[in-house]
């Protein structure tokens, strides 16, 4: 079995089998198409593998535009198993082979957001140390800067892993992913001020009241006197993200909890498809595209499940570009946009007459 995030290959055996037939692929010349699933006002889903997404017409067109990528691309627990100790090898081999090639879709002051979450040793209470190998491996292959490392922090995540966390009781909560923020140039486009966190009790008792301790402090910063007596609208947000409702930017409200999912549930079970498993916290889609990008500029995701991304995307006008192998993952995220949503049948007719009566 693999691990999978929300642009995982699903939960199967099949990773390793994807891996072989992308390599086979390549060495004999064999091209496959990729084929467009549905649109929106606002984007595109194509149904195929990003290895063939890279080489169509479709996504060539779309080469130096891309204002960010952003993904959390499918990952292969580290397990003595079908693939032994090979798995992690030919998972970086392959991620590095795909690094150069997205890089070059990015316009000049473009980014790449790329999620990826911890991984532990099978039958062992110590982590695997390719997450962060890969995330170099990734960088160093498109020749990237990296911006900013940021720590998704979901404090309502289940313990986890079980045998160490709540049974043996030898390590803490796993609860966190590693976020990485990279580019090609060393000043994307970026603008804090579109996330800032509500003001705290404290800050907004000083604005109120005008008054603090200014002066030296025991780190050697000097705080002057009006220094902190502007209103800016909020706190810049820490490069730890909380996902929850009391440490996140007001305007991004929404995409917290799970009501932002519901319709995506709700039709999955009306259509009686499996929902992804691993889905992107939407709360993290919108965070960065609120953050790296404006109106109307393109965000692609090229693993991307059931499309988190572009639904966030097109909620706040931009752009979007999604690309997935799997066509079951793609059946349930047209549960995401209302115009592939049937509406419920009303019996009030019925009702009204039932009452008459």
């Amino acid at each position: 079995m693999v691990g999978t995030t929300e642009a995982g290959c699903g939960l199967c055996d099949s990773w390793g089998d994807r891996l072989h037939s992308v390599a086979k692929r390549l060495e004999i010349g064999i091209s496959t198409k990729i084929a467009e699933a549905y649109k929106t006002g606002k984007g595109k889903m194509f149904h195929g593998r990003i290895e063939d997404a890279l080489d169509s017409p479709e996504i060539e067109k779309v080469k130096g535009k891309v204002n960010l990528i952003l993904t959390s691309p499918p990952f292969p627990l580290v397990r003595k198993k079908r693939y032994g100790n090979e798995t992690g090898e030919v998972y970086l081999s392959w991620l590095e082979s795909l690094a150069g090639r997205l890089a070059d879709l990015l316009a000049d002051d473009g980014s790449i957001v790329i999620e990826i979450g911890n991984a532990w040793e099978q039958g062992s209470p110590v982590m695997s140390t390719l997450p962060v190998e890969a995330l170099l491996a990734f960088k160093k292959a498109a020749k990237l800067h990296l911006c900013q490392h940021v720590i998704c922090h979901n404090p309502a995540r289940l313990p986890s892993p079980a045998e160490w966390v709540n049974v043996r009781r030898i390590r803490l909560k796993d609860s966190f992913t590693h976020v990485w923020w990279m580019s090609r140039s060393k000043n994307p486009k970026a603008d804090n001020r579109n996330v800032l966190n509500p003001y705290g009790k404290d800050m907004k008792k000083l604005l109120r009241t005008k008054h603090y301790n200014s002066g030296a402090r025991p780190s050697g910063h000097v705080i002057s006197e009006k220094g902190f007596l502007t209103d800016h609208g909020g706190s810049i947000s820490a490069n730890v993200i909380e996902l929850d409702d009391s440490r996140y930017p007001d305007a991004l409200l929404k995409y917290t909890g799970t009501a932002w999912d519901q319709n995506y549930r709700e039709y999955c079970a009306q259509k009686k498809l499996v929902a992804h498993p691993a889905r992107m916290q939407s709360s993290l889609s919108a965070f960065f595209i609120q953050f790296l990008t404006q109106k109307d500029d393109l965000v692609l995701d090229p693993f991307a499940g059931s499309n988190t991304t572009g639904a966030v995307a097109e909620d706040l006008g931009r752009r979007w570009i999604g690309i997935e192998a799997e066509k079951n993952y793609i059946d349930g995220s047209r549960g995401r946009f209302a115009k592939f949503k049937k509406p419920q049948k009303k019996a009030t007719s019925k009702i009204r007459r039932s009452a008459k009566k």
